[in-house]
């Protein structure tokens, strides 16, 4: 399972690819926190011919520096962004409900175990820039 970060100016999003995400609100002032952590992440996992079943997870989310500036040659800005992203993770296989006889049951998802604002790595993560 590859994972996507999406990055808005200086804040990246960590969407899981396929799944519907929420994150649950802790003590930590979220509008105010720079940096990467691991935190409770529930999503609804599912594929085709499986009903879908909410995992309740850890990953990473945080907000990193990053900056830009302008240059005067193509191509004309050098840029230094960074993810809040995996740096160590273990993979948990869980079984989906109601799966149709020819389908694979078994559903694999990254647990965060430890997160680092860095480059995003294309190798584990689809990296993207809107």
């Amino acid at each position: 399972m590859k994972l996507r970060h999406v990055v808005l100016g200086s804040l990246p999003v960590l969407i899981l690819a396929g799944c519907v995400s929420a994150l649950k609100a802790s003590n930590a002032n979220l509008r105010t926190f720079i940096g990467c952590a691991v935190r409770e992440f529930t999503f609804l996992a599912k594929k085709p011919g499986c009903k879908g079943m909410r995992i309740t997870t850890d990953a990473c989310w945080g907000r990193c520096e990053t900056w830009e500036k302008p240059v005067l040659d193509p191509p004309y800005i050098d840029a230094h962004h960074r993810v809040c992203t995996y740096n160590e993770t273990k993979l948990i296989t869980v079984k989906l409900p109601s799966c149709a006889a020819a389908v694979d049951p078994s559903y694999t998802y990254p647990v965060a175990i430890r997160c680092d604002c860095g480059v995003c790595s294309t190798a584990t993560t689809e990296c993207e820039t809107v």
